[in-house]
């Protein structure tokens, strides 16, 4: 559904993505994760027909990105990573524009409605009155509610507080239900692991890794950093056949994939000073490639 080739895009400065070659199929979700000025903003302007590329070439539905730019936005939804509203308008007048551009549609106002709602949203107020938070909440609107097949979200829980993250989670989920084709950057892992079924890593303009959720999450390991009271302590732990690493004489990494009884029994035999859960693996395989 979605094919990008050899994309690549050079600014003056020398930053930019380069030699980009993925796929992704209709009817998933596909996580674009890499941190700020990694080039996932770079990459979805020439998905949506921005930015002409120097070489390579990106389509969605056999559509190229640049020569079929226009039609492209017939069958795309596009939450840009940085929104620029007319701030003297109200949240419903910018709402009633992006309506009328794709005609006014019946369905269009009764998604506008049930999005409103679970975004906890008033769109009465003027936007220049609006926290970020809200603008976000507004062009999350904007476009869910045209029911676009394909969408492409940059960054789009930014602003957004932790419970407006878990509700917006739970709106991908639904509209995978609905079959929808979802192209989503971000830099927060928790939501790719949630809602994606690929992901793919990018640094520094470059391609690292796709890998496979699900199979990460079968294989997914837990971490714990222990700090023990002396040598006595630390021998049993060696001897309790735990998984374990030395960090120091007495501190040391436990890794854990199942055999959660026996790290509890383990641990209360013992002098334990600190102990500190780590991160999960499967955010650890991505983070990796950060480093």
């Amino acid at each position: 559904m979605l094919e990008v080739s050899e994309l690549t895009k050079i600014y003056r400065e020398g930053r930019g993505i380069r030699n980009l070659s993925f796929q992704m199929n209709s009817g998933t979700t596909f996580g674009f994760l890499g941190p700020n000025g990694a080039g996932k903003t770079t990459t979805i302007r020439l998905l949506m027909g921005f930015m002409k590329p120097d070489q390579g070439s990106a389509r969605i539905w056999g559509l190229d990105c640049w020569k079929n730019r226009t039609e492209l936005k017939s069958i795309v939804s596009y939450l840009p990573g940085e929104l620029h509203f007319i701030e003297q308008q109200t949240g419903q007048e910018f709402l009633d524009l992006i309506e009328g551009m794709h005609g006014e549609r019946r369905d269009i106002k009764r998604n506008q409605i049930e999005l409103l709602r679970s975004l906890e949203l008033d769109p009465k107020q003027r936007i220049r009155k609006m926290s970020k938070g809200m603008k976000q909440k507004l062009g999350i609107v904007a476009a869910f509610m045209l029911d676009s097949q394909v969408l492409i979200l940059d960054e789009p829980t930014s602003g957004l507080d932790p419970l407006m993250q878990k509700t917006f989670v739970e709106l991908i989920l639904e509209e995978k239900k609905k079959g929808k084709t979802i192209f989503m950057s971000s830099h927060q892992f928790s939501e790719i692991e949630r809602t994606c079924e690929q992901a793919a890593i990018i640094r520094e303009g470059e391609l690292l890794n796709i890998q496979d959720v699900a199979s990460l999450k079968r294989n997914e390991r837990q971490t714990f950093e222990v700090e023990v009271e002396g040598e006595e302590d630390a021998e049993f732990l060696r001897q309790s056949g735990l998984t374990i690493y030395a960090l120091g004489k007495s501190r040391f990494t436990i890794i854990l994939a199942d055999k959660q009884e026996l790290l509890w029994k383990t641990l209360a035999q013992i002098h334990v000073k600190r102990f500190k859960q780590g991160t999960l693996e499967l955010e650890e395989a991505f983070m990796q490639y950060y480093r």
